[in-house]
């Protein structure tokens, strides 16, 4: 029986024990962890396509996202302080579902950390070239080296993106050899994003650039822009769902927090709450001050996003200055206004700050393809550590170089709807394992557990399978096709040679010191 593998839940609570953690996080210490994974990648990166599919409605958008976030996190939560070791929704799902669908999960997650590292380095690359180069050093790049020719993809003249083909492969390298990351570091970066967009909204609200006719029509392409568009509202919150994305390591931080049962969902929440807040300011800032509305087709549907259509649209006299068709849309709205300073140090803050959290996704890809491998559906030798670096060094290095090439050749904003069909599939998932492991395993201690999960599992379901028909139906076929060769692979190999099919059931945790570096935040990936 292909659903037959059910991993024994006693076996990986056995390893769960072996790491218990001292509690000492409240509710407020919580919020704040929260909003410093949140806030970063996509706010900077994704407000023009954003735009473009919405138009104002991006703050609708931004709303949806959150919500749907909400009760994700609530059931997140409780499965990760009830199963606190590596590999998250791929080990849940292997303990409540069994083998082949963990499987699909682990292959959804690599989809996701692999596009998702490649969408933040061509966010970078815009960043790079707009602020580091042209502003500061009056360089200008040719069109065929900064943006990919693939299809829905690049400018005019485009050929590869080298500047992020660049930093992909830069942190992966950094990552080989073990440079490590220090908490101290990472919450200096986390400072400088609050404080860049924090700068962003005092900046643009109050300034006579504001106008309230620049949100008229507040949804140019409706709410629904239609199964498969990825425009409208809901369209535009299916992209923008990646800036959301991080959430997740709030609810792993369970097993930290004291009386997790009330602190648990309040830092959750509040947490999300302030994100969504921070976020729809943003939008409205920056709508409102150079207007945000999305370049029409003649069919009265918005281009699409990294289209070539869209670019050749960019590239017109009328648009040079628009939201829409930025690269950096955050610092060039400053800019428009008189605050090329201000705009430029935004610019810096997204340069400085990008290539941490490219560091930190490809360190979660190479964590789900270590635990993968060491449960026998992936050939071992992936896993193998390196004797100078103490990384896994293979799997490093595919990794780099599959994102690099992804950076190269394709947009942002379609990167981030491929990443987002995986993270949305895992994230259902991990709805599902929660109410199955209600019943088949009610009496482990489960130090938080999702209120009304009879409200909140099947509405994490719901909204989850929601917003990927709402992405666009390249996002949903590139999911499907990838899920059909992750299909295939088991079929042929993973079931043939796993660990659990053999009759060996043990579940080893990859020791830290062996998978540098020691990122905070990302130590049990999704």
């Amino acid at each position: 029986m292909i659903f037959g593998r059910v991993k024994p839940l006693d076996a990986i609570l056995a390893t769960a024990e072996k790491k218990s953690l001292h509690r000492t996080l409240g509710a407020f210490q919580l919020t704040l962890f929260g909003i410093g994974c949140v806030i970063g990648t996509g706010i900077f990166v994704l407000t023009a396509a954003g735009a473009q599919k919405a138009g104002p409605g991006l703050m609708l958008a931004f709303a949806i996202a959150g919500a749907i976030c909400i009760v994700a996190a609530l059931c997140y939560a409780e499965i990760a302080a009830m199963v606190p070791v590596a590999g998250s929704a791929y080990t849940y799902t292997y303990a409540s579902m069994g083998e082949f669908l963990a499987w699909t999960v682990g292959w959804a997650l690599v989809l996701e950390y692999l596009v998702a590292a490649s969408a933040v380095s061509v966010g970078w690359s815009g960043y790079f070239t707009g602020t580091f180069l042209n502003q500061t050093l009056g360089v200008t790049l040719p069109p065929w080296m900064t943006a990919g020719p693939l299809a829905l993809g690049g400018a005019p003249g485009g050929l590869v993106n080298l500047p992020a083909a660049a930093i992909a492969l830069l942190v992966t390298w950094l990552l080989m050899i073990g440079t490590s990351e220090s908490a101290r570091v990472n919450a200096v970066l986390v400072a400088i994003k609050v404080t860049a967009l924090t700068a962003f909204i005092l900046l643009t609200l109050p300034n006579e650039h504001f106008s309230a006719e620049r949100f008229n029509p507040f949804l140019p392409a409706g709410i629904f822009g239609g199964l498969g568009t990825g425009v409208g509202a809901v369209g535009a919150a299916a992209t923008i769902f990646f800036a959301y994305v991080g959430f997740d390591a709030v609810s792993t931080a369970a097993e930290e927090t004291k009386n997790p049962q009330r602190n648990v969902p309040i830092g959750l929440i509040g947490s999300l709450l302030f994100c969504t807040i921070f976020y729809i300011l943003v939008a409205a800032g920056a709508i409102g001050t150079v207007g945000g509305q999305p370049i029409m087709g003649p069919n009265g549907i918005p281009f699409p996003t990294g289209s070539e259509e869209l670019a050749r649209q960019c590239a017109l006299p009328q648009y040079a200055d628009a939201l829409v068709c930025s690269n950096e849309a955050l610092a060039h709205v400053l800019r428009q206004i008189g605050w090329s300073g201000v705009g430029n140090a935004l610019g810096y803050a997204a340069g400085f700050a990008l290539p941490s959290v490219i560091l930190i996704l490809l360190f979660g890809q190479t964590r789900i393809f270590f635990v993968m491998a060491r449960d026998g559906l992936l050939p071992a030798r992936l896993a193998t550590v390196h004797p100078k670096w103490k990384t896994p060094h293979i799997v490093t290095g595919i990794t780099g170089v599959v994102t690099a090439l992804g950076a190269a050749f394709f947009p942002v904003g379609q990167l981030a709807d491929w990443a987002n069909a995986g993270t949305l599939y895992a994230f259902m998932m991990v709805a599902f394992c929660v109410m199955i492991l209600r019943r088949t395993a009610p009496n482990v201690q489960r130090s938080f557990k999702t209120p009304a999960l009879w409200l909140i599992g099947p509405l994490t379901i719901a909204g989850t399978i929601f917003l990927f028909l709402n992405l666009p139906w390249q996002a949903i076929l590139v999911f499907v096709v990838w899920a059909a060769i992750g299909i295939l692979v088991y079929l042929v190999y993973g079931r043939h040679v796993s660990h659990l099919g053999r009759g060996i059931v043990e579940v080893h945790e990859p020791e830290i010191h062996d998978l540098a570096p020691d990122v905070p935040g990302v130590s049990d990936p999704r």
